[in-house]
């Protein structure tokens, strides 16, 4: 019977061959180990991704953000240069072609004053979708800022901000629109952005709060403060980055129904007014006189209802790529 093979770092007496077996396993282990060949997909294992890269690298394989995201592109493009797609007037009207339908070089037809549809649909993205920017912009600054602060100090100042929020949210968007526009005689944007702001921060302080209560309990920030950090470099450096990406989801949603909501109430007669050139204007315009010349109607409300869909599909998919759970 043969004997057992003893490892040559265990030869010796008592406590001094063990303790040499244990530091040559150690040894053996802490080696790096020999390179080979990558995984399969060809992406090295390293370095682990982040949130926001893994995120991104989920996306440009969803299709619906595909999609969404080129017709945002396209309708970003002809809102900042609306004249490389129609080299008409919009303001231009001739009453002999007054609701004719399309015609060569024209083909959406004209409206009630004879104007180019076709050119007043184009056109009219630069007011959508500068309302929708500048309100959701607003919105989620204030709405972070706010919620930020509250769910981070907490104590009366969250007290304060929730018993606010509550008197905002108790405010009808329609009625408190109608209200408080009917008295605007200003014919830009910006009054319908202030107040599409002032109805919309509330939701989204609400996200932003909860969001920071909860990434202010992980031990990382525990770490940071018992280390010493301050209160602005805990916000700015740990939690910020950690609680922004629920705000970005609604904020990305919430464009697209502001968007609805500035064409609804220029429809009722409260939001942008003429001689701006916007959809829900030419919506209102055209709808008594739908059974004579629906085409009046159609485009401009075929245009609104395509940019909504691209803006909420587009949050849809950010969300699922940034929600783990939903993966």
């Amino acid at each position: 019977m043969s004997e057992p093979h003893v490892p040559q770092e265990a030869i010796g007496h008592g406590d001094g061959g063990t303790a040499a077996l244990a530091i040559g396993e150690a040894e053996s282990l802490s080696r790096a180990p020999a390179p080979g060949p990558p995984p399969p997909g060809g992406e090295p294992t390293g370095k682990p991704r982040s949130l926001w890269s893994d995120a991104w690298h989920d996306l440009r394989r969803n299709p619906v953000f595909v999609v969404s995201a080129l017709v945002i592109v396209f309708l970003m493009v002809i809102a900042l240069w609306p004249q490389l797609i129609a080299t008409g007037n919009p303001y231009r009207a001739d009453l002999s072609k007054a609701q004719q339908g399309a015609a060569p070089g024209h083909p959406f037809g004209y409206d009630t004053q004879g104007r180019d549809v076709y050119t007043r649909v184009v056109y009219g993205a630069r007011a959508s979708i500068t309302v929708g920017t500048c309100a959701t912009a607003g919105a989620a600054l204030l709405g972070s800022l706010l919620g930020g602060l509250a769910g981070f100090f907490g104590g009366w100042w969250d007290t304060l901000l929730s018993r606010l929020a509550d008197i905002f949210f108790g405010i009808p968007v329609l009625l408190g629109g109608l209200v408080f526009l009917s008295v605007v005689t200003s014919t830009t944007v910006w009054p319908v952005v202030g107040f599409i702001v002032l109805l919309g921060w509330p939701q989204i302080s609400r996200i932003a709060r909860g969001s920071v209560v909860t990434a202010k309990q992980n031990d990382y920030v525990q770490a940071a403060r018992a280390l010493g950090a301050g209160n602005g470099r805990m916000l700015l450096r740990h939690i910020a980055p950690n609680a922004i990406a629920p705000v970005i989801v609604v904020a990305t949603i919430a464009l697209g129904t502001y968007i609805a909501l500035e064409a609804t109430l220029s429809y009722l007669g409260a939001g942008l007014k003429p001689p701006t050139v916007s959809w829900g204007i030419d919506i209102s315009a055209a709808s008594t006189h739908i059974r004579n010349a629906p085409h009046m109607l159609l485009w401009p409300a075929g245009a609104l209802s395509i940019t909504v869909l691209a803006f909420i599909m587009l949050g849809d998919a950010v969300r699922d790529a940034l929600d783990p759970k939903l993966r």
